[in-house]
């Protein structure tokens, strides 16, 4: 590539970065267990737009416990998600990065995917500490009132059998 090839690579490369700059920074998390099952048919690819409306997604973790099958782990793996799986409740672990991320500064906007109630004081610390929050519910019968209210923002994902395959892996 010549010199004036380069110089513009460099100055889109350096617009790219300032434009990323100028988005929130937005960390989601999901609750598997309460957010991937059959009765709510959500795909992860919908969880992660909803919270990219926010911002620019810099964290993608996806929490599971020990009854999640590999094929769902591998398959959210492939949608760029951290898995974080855990031997019990995923509520403790969740909530604790929640409430790291907001005390550390790693997000502007903190979005978690649940219909849980137990993730009202995270919500609420994350809140406290300037960020904005974004509570994602898996379709209006999984929807939790206690999280929306906690939340600066909310969505209902709607399930929709004809858009496809989801990721639902959870042994019934």
């Amino acid at each position: 590539m010549d010199l004036l090839g380069r110089l513009f690579a460099e100055d889109r490369e350096e617009a790219n970065e300032a434009a990323a700059a100028d988005k929130p920074r937005v960390a989601l998390f999901v609750d598997g267990p309460n957010v991937l099952r059959d009765e709510f048919d959500v795909d992860l690819d919908d969880v992660r737009e909803a919270a990219a409306a926010a911002g620019q997604l810099t964290a993608l973790r996806l929490y599971l416990d020990e009854h999640a099958t590999p094929g769902l782990i591998q398959a959210a793996e492939a949608r760029g998600f951290e898995v974080v799986v855990t031997s019990g409740d995923v509520d403790v672990r969740l909530a604790v990065d929640v409430t790291r991320f907001a005390v550390e500064d790693r997000a502007d906007v903190i979005a978690i995917a649940s219909r849980d109630t137990d993730f009202k004081p995270a919500i609420e610390t994350a809140n406290a500490y300037g960020r904005r929050t974004f509570a994602i519910a898996p379709g209006e019968f999984g929807r939790s009132d206690a999280l929306r209210n906690a939340a600066t923002e909310r969505v209902t994902l709607e399930g929709d059998a004809d858009d496809g395959p989801t990721l639902v892996g959870y042994d019934t």
